[in-house]
């Protein structure tokens, strides 16, 4: 069944169909929190569903039911950087997360290039980050990526190529002078998403 199917299966009662769009993606929401903050990616996580929930008979009216997870995943996730910047302003456009000194809640064992993609995801200012991972990651369409940023489609795509560009500075960088093409990040990113976590 689509995920579009089980929502209105669920809007309409059956309990099912819900647990059934918590397990096919509570994984995917999970590793979003996963790689950008040290401590609270599950309460997070949690709390998107929670959300969902409460919100069960507008989710996915006016787009994908994942984008519409994601949005409610992108906010969570702002409101508690915000939360723990005591205070200080945060920019999700200008402020990354490892500049805030916040760390994945777990590193995984892979790869060398995976690592070090990992760690240069975190060098791009939080939505740049979460735009390279929800492409990539999540493999989210270009609309589905407009409906989550709440952004015109043409802004997403001009965003994400200076997201690449700043992706592979960074990751020249961290791999000491490495070069590494677009196709090398979503092969990366792909094998991470499919690495047990």
């Amino acid at each position: 069944m689509q995920d579009e199917q089980l929502l209105e299966a669920w809007r309409a009662g059956d309990e099912v169909a819900g647990r059934e769009l918590f397990r096919r993606h509570f994984d995917a929401v999970f590793w979003f929190f996963r790689n950008k903050i040290d401590v609270g990616a599950e309460d997070l996580a949690q709390d998107t569903f929670f959300a969902l929930v409460r919100n069960k008979q507008t989710a996915g009216r006016s787009g994908s039911f994942r984008a519409y997870l994601f949005t409610i995943a992108r906010s969570k996730l702002i409101d508690a950087i915000r939360s723990r910047g005591a205070g200080l302003a945060v920019d999700p456009m200008q402020s990354s997360v490892a500049e805030m000194g916040l760390s994945p809640s777990a590193i995984i064992d892979g790869r060398r290039e995976q690592v070090q993609l990992l760690s240069a995801l975190r060098t791009l200012p939080i939505e740049l980050q979460m735009l390279v991972e929800l492409r990539f990651f999540e493999q989210l369409s270009g609309p589905e990526l407009s409906e989550v940023l709440e952004l015109p489609e043409g802004t997403v795509r001009s965003r994400l190529r200076r997201a690449l560009e700043l992706l592979r500075e960074s990751f020249a960088a961290e791999a000491v002078g490495s070069e590494a093409s677009e196709a090398d990040f979503e092969r990366w990113a792909l094998e991470l998403r499919g690495a047990p976590h």
